[in-house]
């Protein structure tokens, strides 16, 4: 029913009307977000599925994996995860998943983390960071930060703030600290 492929430069302008569709210009203003700026993803890791669905051939789904640190250990932010309104619920998005979390462990990755439902994420096999391990850099409800080990064992002592890697393998270190008030500010640091 779905065809996964890699990600393709000419399907740039159909992944973005999904992603506009699924998540709305709010997607923009998500702590998730912040992690991407200035990043790029793992070519190998991105992938668009593709379905007859209603008789012509197009692109129902996409999916991308973005290199990351928490703390000094290199891991993988996967998302954001997008599916056809009228077929979420038939599989697309996780054929997704597997493939991405199947080929991010043969290129040697070991963690991924996320934000998302854990209801929905756990079937392919995600759970919640312990309290206090990951560092966001914005606001995430702790119930909805999730993680998955490729490696066993790939997780234990890891923690720390979330960096974005960039092509040197520096990245821009993020923190939070609630001030007297209670607002958050942002303090970033190389």
């Amino acid at each position: 029913m779905f065809e996964i492929l890699h990600e393709r430069p000419e399907h740039r302008p159909d992944i973005d009307a999904l992603l506009d569709l699924s998540f709305g210009p709010g997607r923009f203003a998500k702590t998730a977000q912040r992690l991407r700026e200035g990043n790029h993803p793992v070519p190998e890791l991105c992938y668009v599925a593709f379905s007859e669905e209603g008789g012509e051939r197009h692109m129902v789904g996409s999916l991308s994996f973005w290199p990351i640190a928490i703390g000094d250990t290199p891991a993988l932010m996967l998302g954001p995860l997008a599916v056809e309104p009228a077929l979420r619920g038939k599989g697309a998005g996780l054929l997704l998943m597997r493939r991405g979390l199947e080929d991010a462990k043969a290129l040697g990755w070991r963690i991924v983390i996320l934000v998302g439902d854990e209801p929905y994420y756990s079937k392919v096999g995600f759970g919640p960071v312990p309290p206090g391990r990951v560092v966001m850099p914005g606001p995430v409800d702790p119930r909805r930060l999730l993680y998955r080990e490729l490696d066993l064992g790939a997780f234990s002592g890891v923690s720390g703030a979330v960096r974005v890697l960039n092509s040197g393998g520096e990245g821009q270190f993020f923190s939070i600290a609630a001030t007297s008030l209670g607002t958050l500010t942002r303090n970033m640091s190389r």
